[in-house]
């Protein structure tokens, strides 16, 4: 009742920000499972979500489910981005078509909702930048806890100054990965050739597909799903941008039949004279969802400790017992992040102002990503060049 309730006031909060005769009409790129929840947020929250793109039939046919009465379907996402009618798309594709489907958008004058990481490769991310700004159009990363209520009452904690310096920043995220999802597709509802797109050409391989995320020439795994985060608040809550370097370890992969590792360490330096340190450890006990991650930020005042729905600042103290000075804990909360997000990006539509999550700050997140692949496959520390926007061994 209270979910009802609190959709109901937000979707009328929009039709008087729009008018009632405007109503804001998007188009779903990728309707996977995280396709199909942004999508129907996208449509519980006010805007309509009038097309459906999916180069798998069942995806498609589960996409147009959630959209809108009278969806269009596509199966190229180009024909979608041809047609006038819809102001935004969402992107929640497999991480290496995010920046293509992207710049093809924004010059099609659509506005854009894209799934993190926001690219796979570095430069990717700079033709998104360079995009985005020549368009003016704008594009919202899909890092929620920049809108999310808990990270923004934190964020003012960093900033009054209770921490003191900060040289360190531990983060991790930890819990328990299964095997792979039984690969059974329909290759004949499948166009093979468009999904791979700029990836290496093969043959079919259902594997591929159904588990796209623990391959490197689609994804970084969860290593970056979840680092995507966990860095792009550090990044927001330190007031960083590019790293110093960045140097990435990992045991051996645990996962059967997959290439990218489930447990790592990734440390990135910072200009700012600090290090942020992400541990990823996906075959570990399973956690509730409350008590899976943390950034802890250690200041020569106090250590302040951001949880997915908490935070907790802790004075300097002699006690062996350490007590929060301040604190937020919201359990169960976190699904709002999302919802937060998505209405920051329909505003913005709006007004045209930058979105919370701005493609320079998606883009200072993919550097990272991209160097902790890099430097896991290489085993090199690697060293980010500004000048010259290069990788450095």
């Amino acid at each position: 009742m209270l979910r009802r309730s609190f959709l109901a006031a937000t979707a009328a909060s929009y039709s008087r920000i729009l008018g009632a005769n405007k109503q804001i009409r998007v188009g779903l790129i990728g309707a996977g499972g995280r396709g199909k929840y942004l999508g129907a947020e996208f449509k519980e929250i006010g805007a309509e979500v009038a097309a459906v793109c999916d180069v798998y039939q069942p995806n498609l046919e589960g996409g147009l489910k959630i959209a809108n009465s009278g969806a269009k379907s596509y199966t190229n996402y180009k024909r979608l981005l041809e047609d006038k009618v819809y102001d935004a798309v969402i992107v929640a594709t497999p991480d290496h078509w995010h920046a293509q489907m992207t710049i093809d958008a924004v010059q099609a004058g659509k506005d854009v909702y894209v799934e993190k990481p926001m690219a796979h490769t570095i430069d990717e991310g700079f033709r998104m930048i360079e995009a985005t700004r020549r368009t003016r159009r704008v594009v919202q990363v899909g890092t929620q806890r920049r809108s999310y209520d808990v990270f923004l009452e934190g964020k003012k904690v960093m900033e009054s100054g209770a921490l003191g310096e900060v040289h360190l920043v531990n983060s991790w995220w930890y819990n328990y990965t299964g095997d792979p999802r039984p690969p059974q597709i329909d290759a004949s509802k499948l166009d093979w050739t468009q999904w791979l797109g700029s990836a290496p050409k093969r043959q079919f391989d259902p594997a591929r597909f159904r588990n796209w995320y623990w391959y490197w020439d689609y994804s970084g795994g969860l290593m970056v799903g979840q680092a995507a985060h966990v860095m792009d608040a550090i990044h927001w809550y330190m007031g960083s941008m590019y790293p110093a370097a960045v140097t990435t370890s990992a045991g051996r992969v645990n996962v059967q039949g997959v290439e990218v590792p489930e447990t790592t360490c990734l440390t990135a330096e910072y200009p700012e004279n600090y290090l942020a340190v992400f541990t990823l450890g996906y075959k570990s006990m399973r956690y509730n969802a409350y008590n899976d991650q943390m950034k802890q930020f250690h200041g020569t005042k106090a250590r302040f400790d951001v949880s997915r729905e908490s935070w907790a600042l802790y004075p300097q103290s002699n006690e062996i017992e350490m007590k929060p000075a301040q604190q937020l804990s919201k359990p169960g909360s976190f699904n709002s992040a999302a919802r937060q997000h998505i209405r920051n990006f329909l505003e913005c539509i709006e007004s045209r102002k930058d979105p919370n999550a701005p493609v320079e700050a998606g883009n200072a997140g993919n550097i990272v990503m991209c160097m902790a692949m890099d430097s896991l496959r290489s085993g090199k520390r690697l060293r980010w060049n500004n000048t010259t926007r290069r990788v450095e061994s």
